[in-house]
C-alpha cells in the first residue's frame, strides 16, 4: 500500500492492460515496454491471454530503463453467453495454481480455431486456419485477431474492427461458442498467485442490466477488486457508467489502454483518459 497522496498518485501515467506478441499483440513484450516509456508510461502492466510467457522479457527491459512494471494476465471466462474477460494485476506469475489454470483455458484455443475455420469456408472465405496461423507468434494461442488480420491482408474486409463486426461475434458465421474459465475460477487463479483481479473494458459485454449486476455480484463474492473504468474501448460516457459502478460496489478503478498495435487499438500506451478524482486507484494497492 502506498503512502502518495491521493493527487500524486492520480497522477501516475499507469496504463495496466496491454498485449504482446506472446497473445494478440503485434510488438514483442521487449518493444511494447520501449513504447510504453517513449509514451510516458510511468506504471505498465503486461496482461496477456491466458498467457504470461512475455513477463520476464517484459520486466528486464523495463527494470534496465526505470519503469515500474506489473506483471498481469487477462483471462477468458465464460459468463451469460458472453466471453468475458478478468485481469488479473501483481501476480506471481510461477505459481502453480494459476500456470494449471491458464494451461487449462488455452487448451481449448486449437480445437476451437479449426471450427472457427470450417465456419468460415462454408461461406467461401478458405485456408483461414493457415492465415491465422501466419499471424501468430505463439503458436499455442490462436485468437480472433489473429483470424480478423488474416481476413484484412487477404482484402475481405478493410479493418479488424469491421471483420469482428461481419464474421468474429456472436450470430455472425465465423463465430464460434466455447467454454472458458468460470468467473470464479479466474478470480481464484488470480488470487492464489497473490493478485488483484480486475473486471477488463466491462462496456464491450452485450449484457442485460440484470446480467451485469449478477456479474459484478459474484465477482466481487469471489473477491474480485477492481474495475477498469477507464478503457481504450470505453467513451466518456461509459467511463462515468463504470465509475459509478466501482463508487456502489467499494471497487478500486483501473487505468487501462488495452493496447494491441498501433493500426488496431483506439488509445495508444499510456494515452488514456484520467480516472475520476474520487476513486481509488487500483495502482494504489501495487506500488
Amino acid at each position: 500500500m502506498t503512502s502518495l497522496p491521493a493527487a500524486a498518485l492520480h497522477a501516475i501515467n499507469a496504463d495496466l492492460h496491454c498485449h504482446s506478441t506472446v497473445s494478440d499483440g503485434w510488438l514483442e513484450p521487449e518493444a511494447l515496454v520501449l513504447r510504453a516509456l517513449g509514451n510516458g508510461v510511468e506504471l505498465l502492466a503486461l496482461t496477456d491471454h491466458d498467457e504470461v510467457g512475455g513477463i520476464d522479457a517484459a520486466a528486464r527491459v523495463a527494470a534496465a530503463h526505470g519503469l515500474r512494471f506489473v506483471p498481469g494476465v487477462e483471462i477468458s471466462v465464460s459468463f451469460a453467453g458472453e466471453t468475458v474477460h478478468i485481469v488479473g494485476l501483481g501476480i506471481d506469475h510461477r505459481n502453480p495454481a494459476l500456470s494449471a489454470g491458464l494451461t487449462q483455458v488455452r487448451e481449448g484455443r486449437d480445437t476451437r480455431a479449426v471450427r472457427m475455420s470450417e465456419s468460415l469456408e462454408r461461406v467461401g472465405i478458405r485456408d483461414a486456419l493457415a492465415g491465422a496461423r501466419r499471424f501468430a507468434r505463439n503458436p499455442a494461442l490462436l485468437s480472433r485477431a489473429h483470424f480478423a488480420r488474416h481476413l484484412v491482408a487477404s482484402g475481405v474486409m478493410p479493418d479488424v474492427r469491421t471483420v469482428f463486426d461481419h464474421y468474429l461475434v456472436r450470430g455472425k458465421p465465423g463465430f464460434v461458442d466455447h467454454q472458458w474459465a468460470t468467473l470464479e475460477q479466474a478470480v481464484g487463479w488470480i488470487r492464489a498467485a497473490g493478485g488483484i483481479a480486475v473486471v477488463a473494458h466491462p462496456a464491450r459485454y452485450r449484457l442485460s442490466a440484470a446480467d451485469f449486476a449478477r456479474l459484478f455480484d459474484r465477482f466481487v463474492a469471489a473477491g474480485g477488486e477492481a474495475v477498469e473504468v477507464v478503457s481504450g474501448a470505453h467513451t466518456e460516457d461509459e467511463m462515468r457508467r463504470f465509475a459509478t459502478v466501482a463508487r456502489q460496489r467499494g471497487l478500486l478503478a483501473s487505468r487501462a489502454s488495452d493496447f494491441h498495435g498501433e493500426k488496431e487499438s483506439a488509445v495508444d500506451l499510456g494515452r488514456c483518459n484520467p480516472l475520476p478524482p474520487d476513486l481509488e486507484p487500483v495502482w494504489s494497492r501495487l506500488l
